[in-house]
């Protein structure tokens, strides 16, 4: 298909800022593929009502929908305003991103307590010295017993904390006392994980909650239980299983694809199957066979969080983000795409059609019409991984060499800094880190995190923030596709150090650290809530009295709310660049933004120029900075 070079060179760069990308969207484009970027604008214009959030399915009686101007209707047909509407609607999103996440979470203690009784084949305790200290955070006894048992006591007690009746997490004591003392203050302590969802699920029921303020403050207390809950424990879990990530290197963007190797694509979010995919692509047999099928080899690449999670353990190379899911496929590269579930576009089977690409679906409770079923199971995850490379290393014939078209250049980059890899960095403790930042030589740090959105640039909120931070000399610490974005533009690198202002510069070249630190997935932004707390401790202050921001630059989903709702809850100033559905109810809108300051010490705020949302940021880390006296 012919199509005019300069306009496929312009939609290109309107929808990625990396060159790779660019690339294959005007393959795409050539292919005649359509792309999440052709369905964003047949959706155009979006509505209206719910965009504001004003509008209503809560019942039969509905849907209904507020006037956003003042006019009739001014409530739903059971009575409900716009600011009761609004935070309903926020309460539901956020509830269901709890939920993805904490889900998320005990899948993998699942898994532990299987491999701790001997069930789970393939899974094996990495790291032992976690597993008994948070055992020890759980008064588990840990001394004379063997790491199966401890396991075994510890899964048992974390699964306990999903509907517990002790009404505690016990994460929650990793937070310094002063942040727990505000969450006891004003009544969002998390009980369990469960509950909060469930809780949160009845009040949005119609005829249960109808304050807009008592609605949006359990929206905390239901994010609180999955950032310090359901994540934590998925983060904690997959160390102890897996192993704890420490600094490695490896490489982004669409040029890991290779030509001469069967490609297999891992994406999702969920570490279980991807795990013994990597013992899988080693199988001898299976190497054997892809060379008898003309291949050299097989390469693993990561797509999302999956993608993080290998690259941050195994140094598998990541292929991109959420928005490089169908060009991954249309590269005609390809020959299985395996997913699990979160962040995945139900239209993959859809673009796989237009090439010789197989999607391979793997969890029960993400199916795709068109993909080929393989579920995951602890007891056989091993032998379906097999299962899944054989059927690739079997499709690599079947690649039309005519429609591959790979980008030549990978990036390199460095990731894996689990927060006790930078505490070890820093010599064990963090009064390095604290010294050079009462010095001023790093003013604050932000953690930027979230997701790709089409109705943004691919990349360019992420990138542009990033690098007006560290010019600024503030630290960035970012998870998801935030981090895989810094990736592909080169800042997870020591060089990107050069980019930095003199004070944050001097730090990483002295550490030989990216000025740009790779956290982990989505779900591992607990681990900068850990950094935030464990600095706060030997300050003896709460997080909410760090120089601290965060910001979602791009973000699309309900989990994003909750990990947002979780910073700010945690005292973490937050900016977005995408409006939430809330701007139908100024009521709501001035709470999130203005009034939770005098609950929490932070607040949301909405800005879409990045280097405004700097300059916000910045402003909040000086503000934080005069009230630490430095």
């Amino acid at each position: 298909m012919y199509i005019d070079p300069e306009y496929l060179k312009e939609t290109s760069e309107k929808r990625s800022l990396d060159k790779t990308d660019q690339e294959i969207v005007q393959k795409a484009l050539q292919d005649g593929v359509e792309t999440v970027w052709e369905r964003l604008a047949k959706q155009q214009p979006q509505c209206g009502f719910g965009q504001l959030g004003i509008c209503c399915n809560r019942c039969v009686m509905g849907p209904c929908r507020i006037d956003p101007f003042g006019g009739e209707p001014k409530r739903a047909v059971c009575g409900a305003t716009r600011d009761l509407i609004a935070a309903r609607n926020i309460l539901d999103d956020l509830a269901t991103g709890a939920a993805a996440h904490s889900d998320h979470g005990r899948e993998v203690i699942e898994v532990l307590l299987e491999t701790a009784e001997g069930k789970s084949r393939g899974y094996r305790i990495m790291d032992v010295d976690k597993l008994k200290a948070v055992a020890g955070e759980y008064g588990i006894e840990t001394q004379g017993k063997k790491k199966a048992a401890i396991a075994k006591a510890l899964a048992l007690a974390m699964l306990e904390e999903f509907g517990t009746v002790k009404n505690r997490i016990q994460l929650i004591q990793r937070a310094p006392d002063k942040t727990r003392e505000m969450w006891k203050r004003i009544g969002i302590t998390p009980r369990s994980v469960d509950r909060e969802i469930v809780e949160a699920m009845h009040r949005v029921h119609m005829g249960v909650g109808a304050d807009y303020a008592n609605i949006l403050l359990h929206a905390l207390r239901t994010s609180l239980s999955d950032g310090w809950g359901g994540s934590m424990m998925a983060t904690e879990g997959s160390d102890i299983l897996f192993g704890t990530p420490a600094p490695t290197t490896t490489h982004a963007n669409l040029g890991v694809l290779k030509k001469d190797a069967v490609n297999i694509v891992l994406h999702g979010h969920n570490p279980i199957l991807s795990e013994m995919m990597v013992l899988a692509a080693e199988d001898a047999a299976l190497k054997k066979l892809a060379k008898e099928k003309g291949a050299r080899g097989i390469n693993l690449a990561g797509m999302c969080c999956t993608g993080n999670e290998l690259l941050m353990r195994h140094g598998i190379p990541i292929a991109g983000n959420e928005l490089d899911q169908e060009l991954a496929i249309a590269t005609g590269s390809v020959e299985v795409m395996v997913i699990d579930y979160q962040c995945i576009f139900p239209s993959l089977t859809d673009t796989a059609k237009c090439y010789h690409t197989q999607v391979v679906s793997t969890s029960e409770k993400s199916k795709i019409p068109g993909a080929t079923h393989l579920e995951c199971h602890p007891e056989s995850a091993l032998d379906t991984a097999r299962e899944i490379v054989k059927l690739a290393v079997e499709n690599f014939p079947h690649r039309d060499l005519q429609r591959v078209r790979i980008p030549e250049k990978p990036m390199k980059m460095m990731a894996g800094f689990s927060e006790e890899a930078v505490r070890s960095a820093l010599g064990g403790s963090y009064k390095p880190l604290i010294d050079a930042i009462v010095a001023g030589k790093i003013r604050g740090a932000v953690g930027i995190v979230g997701c790709n959105n089409p109705k943004v640039q691919q990349d360019y909120g992420h990138i542009t923030l990033g690098k007006e931070l560290i010019k600024r000399d503030i630290l960035v610490v970012e998870t998801g596709c935030a981090a895989i974005a810094s990736g592909k533009a080169g800042l997870l690198l020591p060089e990107a150090a050069g980019l930095a202002g003199d004070g944050l510069r001097s730090v990483c070249e002295a550490l030989k650290v990216p000025p740009v630190l790779h956290m982990g997935s989505c779900v591992d932004c607990s681990r900068i809530l850990m950094l935030a707390a464990n600095i706060a401790k030997e300050l003896n202050v709460g997080i909410e009295d760090l120089p601290l921001g965060g910001a979602a630059p791009e973000w699309y989903s309900q989990k994003a709310i909750s990990i947002g709702a979780y910073f700010v809850a945690s005292g973490v100033f937050t900016v977005l660049d995408i409006p939430p559905k809330i701007f139908g109810s100024p009521e709501v809108v001035n709470l999130l933004t203005a009034g939770l300051n005098g609950l929490v010490n932070a607040a949301f705020a909405v800005e879409p120029d990045p280097v405004k949302a700097a300059d916000l940021l910045e402003e909040v880390i000086e503000k934080k900075r005069q009230g630490l006296g430095i």
